[in-house]
């Protein structure tokens, strides 16, 4: 398995910059001030560097939902019961969840996987890719064996080779795990070498004394077993979770196969920095939709430099942005395509050659 991770770190290109400068060049044609369309202009030159097309519709959608329950919910740092994740897991099918709700409401599909629920179910549409009942407790053991690691990230890479090879056009990543933000900000602060006091939040809204616990206990656990956070999966095994895991593996997958991806909130992002940590060159394919509540999820976005294109306060999970930001990725096509340019409009556009030449106006300073 570890050499099909390789296959696909090696099958990710750089951005197709021929195709980026026709879109900048398309932008700079339409008739408006000069990037006065902001990032909805940023986001149409970015599709380009994915694909290498010039116009990238974007109207078969699909969020992937990995769920997997967390043997850290033995320390008592959530405030939910570990049984919410299949409760919540069989409400996407039922369309009763956050996500499930905007997904239906922007035409969007949901692919939701068991990647380790901790019960024996069957229910349509939840996809059995089941690697384990849940990680271990990583306060007293590693979370799980290198194997599952491997075989999580698999599941991942292979789901966003499921959608691109279904036509679809664009996809989200999402989560279901009552513990995961515990295992996102052990991840996290071994990635970026900070303790948890600065990456961990309270989640869905726990007491004092299990946010210091949970403080305590990622602090602890990485003291012991050392996570190489050179070596992301390495990370992973010891304090992640396979929901986790499949992320990432899902944010590779993508930009394998060149298949925009939007990254959700504070799981997702720290996901998709582990993918970005085995190939830096992923990043050209993500796509940030909301800044997370989070406190982790600023540091995540940095350490990518990328920014996320709403302010929205939210910080449900699941996926729900991903719904909301495929509109807007959606409207930056339409500007790119459909928008006169200034010959079209009978408009002579010289008056602008000033503020073009002003990199300090155009914020490229």
């Amino acid at each position: 398995m570890e050499q099909f991770l390789q296959e696909t770190l090696n099958n990710i290109r750089k951005p197709d910059r021929d195709a980026m400068a026709q879109a900048l060049a398309r932008q700079e044609s339409l008739a408006k001030p000069p990037h006065s369309l902001g990032k909805l202009e940023d986001i149409s030159v970015k599709l380009a560097g994915m694909t290498g097309r010039l116009y990238n519709p974007v109207d078969r959608r699909r969020v992937l939902i990995f769920a997997s329950d967390n043997g850290i919910v033995e320390e008592g740092v959530a405030s939910c019961p570990q049984s919410v994740t299949l409760s919540q897991t069989i409400n996407f099918t039922r369309g009763l969840t956050g996500v499930a709700v905007l997904a239906r409401h922007f035409h969007t599909e949901l692919d939701v996987m068991d990647v380790g629920i901790n019960a024996d179910f069957h229910q349509t549409g939840v996809r059995d890719v089941k690697i384990a009942h849940g990680t271990r407790n990583f306060a007293r053991e590693h979370a799980m064996s290198r194997e599952q690691a491997d075989r999580a990230l698999q599941i991942g890479i292979e789901a966003a080779h499921r959608a691109a090879d279904d036509g679809i056009q664009i996809i989200g990543v999402g989560e279901m795990g009552i513990g995961n933000t515990s295992t996102s900000s052990a991840v996290l602060s071994t990635l970026l070498g900070l303790p948890a006091k600065q990456t961990v939040s309270r989640g869905a809204g726990i007491n004092d004394a299990a946010y210091a616990r949970k403080i305590a206990l990622i602090d602890a656990a990485i003291a012991r077993w050392q996570p190489d956070p050179s070596d992301p999966v390495d990370v992973l095994m010891k304090v992640g979770g396979f929901d986790l895991a499949a992320m990432c593996g899902a944010f590779l997958g993508a930009a394998a196969v060149r298949l925009p991806v939007v990254i959700d909130g504070f799981i997702s992002a720290v996901a998709a920095l582990c993918a970005y940590r085995l190939n830096p060159l992923a990043a050209a394919y993500m796509i940030p939709s909301h800044a997370s509540a989070e406190k982790g999820y600023r540091l995540a976005m940095e350490a990518m430099g990328l920014e996320p294109m709403l302010l929205m306060n939210m910080r449900l999970g699941e996926g729900s942005g991903c719904p909301i930001a495929f509109e807007l990725v959606a409207a930056s096509q339409s500007v790119i395509r459909n928008m006169a340019t200034f010959e079209e409009a009978a408009i002579d556009d010289g008056y602008l050659s000033e503020i073009r030449g002003n990199k300090t106006f155009l914020g490229e300073a």
